[in-house]
């Protein structure tokens, strides 16, 4: 096998509308783990698609050496499916079970080939990633979503592949299965591609590779390396930028100085001849040849002037045009003793799931509190979310809640018209603001042009997300209390930069659930609650969910 695992050689794609997504791409992944950034719209997952076969390219090829296991970000799995069935060994498990219960059909044999210890294996790999108790009869639908993205990637680790591509695999994940994940990928040594906005797991690549419009670039190092690389790459970048920009102005300067030497020079020559009372054939040809001068330095001047423009042009091509959201929040400034939200011994049921049992549980907000809800995947976060927002009623115990408004972002995003514009969903949020400050909103949103006429339904899901935050967010009157349900899950790192800056300035009350144990510290959460076993805790900072 060569040192390349995974081959794209002039790779070309472009959607059914003929918008191009690649135009000869070209590289290579090695073995060790790779971690592929770039922002929202790029085409990481597409990339993924393509290398996994489930899309066809426009032109070129991307192959892959040895065997192949793919996580896409989701799982097009049913839920009336068995463990062993997603997992893919209940044939085998029926034939290893016929074996013992003495049928020795040869199908059986078959069946099994050389994985006779593939119950072993599977309770290992199951164990290793949180899911030991899980039994390989129970149902899909009886897992939670971080358990099914867990179980995805024991299916695909079971093949031993020597290639696996991950596709944001921690997406649903609690602080527990994500660290499991973790220590799963640390120890693997094959070839890994993986995409994700997890900065904790970026930093546990060997390399990070950067999609860039048609290139790939490959760092060497983790994500923090990464970052620091591209900070000293920026500063050089923009410091020729300022150099070239000095150059041409300085060259633009000289020529019109030069310019006007030729000028005077000619006047006075023009003047001495006048007065010298020379023939004009003599005459005429000193004025030539002065006209003939003044013409080179005007041409010397010009093509030093070109050759600066196309330095500041190239210096210009290297600085990173990374489009951020300018995000900047509703001051709302929730005075310190102004309660927000008062549940008190609050008793929750949702379908069969049963939260604060018992006494129930009690909760204030107070003021300008950074609260993080953190628990296990099941425990009840999105639902006791919805009970401060108001959308669940609780079956028993009281609610207050003061008079300004509580925005919630939900983490299925089902909060707009699907059919509407980006423009019609802020339209019908913000009534009152006036049509071009809506244009501006958007625009620092990074919808501009035709994409804030764009059906939402059509979005990606990171746009989907930036079109529902500003909606959330922007909407009349301003929100005194904001409920975010995994917010950073479909931003990519530029905008989860953006969105941390943007909550840090914030001067309202916010509850956010989250596994990103770096965006909790960046945002400065001053409260942690923590839900389990039917209880709703007052903790520190996670050790571990």
């Amino acid at each position: 096998m060569s040192d390349a695992f995974i081959i794209c050689s002039h790779l070309s794609f472009s959607w059914p509308d003929d918008t191009p997504v690649f135009q000869d791409l070209s590289f290579t992944v090695g073995g060790g783990r790779t971690g592929l950034v770039a922002p929202n719209g790029a085409g990481k997952s597409t990339l993924l698609k393509l290398i996994a076969g489930e899309y066809r390219p426009g032109g070129g090829t991307a192959s892959v050496e040895g065997v192949l296991g793919y996580l896409p970000q989701t799982l097009p799995l049913v839920g009336d499916l068995t463990v062993g069935e997603v997992l893919g060994i209940a044939p085998v498990i029926r034939a290893l079970d016929a074996i013992e219960s003495g049928d020795a059909s040869e199908e059986h044999f078959t069946t099994i080939g050389s994985d006779w210890d593939i119950e072993e294996r599977t309770r290992a790999e199951l164990d290793r990633l949180g899911l030991g108790d899980v039994s390989l009869t129970r149902r899909l639908h009886t897992l939670s979503g971080g358990q099914v993205v867990s179980l995805g990637l024991a299916a695909q680790l079971l093949k031993r592949p020597d290639v696996l591509l991950l596709d944001e695999p921690t997406n649903n994940l609690d602080l527990d299965a994500r660290r499991k994940l973790y220590g799963v990928l640390e120890e693997w040594n094959g070839c890994l591609l993986l995409v994700s906005h997890d900065r904790a797991l970026l930093d546990r690549m060997d390399r990070i590779a950067e999609l860039d419009r048609d290139e790939i670039r490959s760092y060497g190092g983790n994500f923090t390396e990464y970052e620091e690389a591209v900070r000293a790459a920026r500063e050089v970048a923009e410091k020729n930028v300022r150099n070239a920009e000095q150059e041409v102005k300085r060259e633009k300067r000289e020529m019109q100085q030069a310019r006007e030497r030729a000028a005077r020079r000619a006047g006075n020559a023009a003047r001495n001849i006048k007065d010298a009372g020379l023939p004009k054939i003599v005459a005429g040809a000193m004025k030539r040849r002065a006209q003939e001068s003044a013409g080179r330095s005007n041409e010397t001047h010009a093509a030093r002037l070109s050759d600066a423009r196309a330095r500041l042009d190239e210096a210009g091509r290297a600085v990173r045009d990374e489009q951020k959201i300018a995000l900047e929040l509703p001051g709302t400034n929730v005075p310190a003793g102004r309660t927000v939200f008062l549940g008190e011994r609050m008793r929750v049921g949702y379908g069969e799931q049963a939260i604060f049992t018992g006494e129930g549980a009690d909760l204030a907000i107070r003021g300008p509190e950074r609260i993080a809800l953190t628990g296990p995947n099941g425990s009840g976060k999105s639902t006791l979310l919805r009970v401060i927002n108001g959308e669940l009623v609780p079956e028993g115990g009281g609610i207050k809640r003061a008079d300004g408004r509580v925005a919630y972002l939900s983490q299925r995003l089902d909060l707009l018209d699907l059919d509407r514009t980006v423009a019609e969903n802020l339209a019908a949020f913000a009534p009152g603001m006036p049509e071009a400050q809506r244009m501006n909103l958007l625009a620092r949103f990074l919808f501009r042009g035709s994409r804030i006429h764009l059906p939402v339904g059509v979005l990606s899901g990171g746009e989907r997300l930036r079109a529902t935050l500003a909606c959330v967010l922007c909407a009349e009157p301003a929100p005194q209390l904001l409920l975010l349900d995994e917010p950073t899950n479909n931003l990519d790192l530029v905008s989860v930069g953006q969105l941390e800056s943007a909550l840090s300035a914030y001067e309202g009350a916010f509850v956010v659930v989250s596994h990103d144990e770096r965006f909790l510290a960046e945002i400065e959460v001053n409260r942690w609650l923590r839900i389990f076993e039917g209880r709703l805790l007052e903790t520190g900072p996670p050790d571990g969910d």
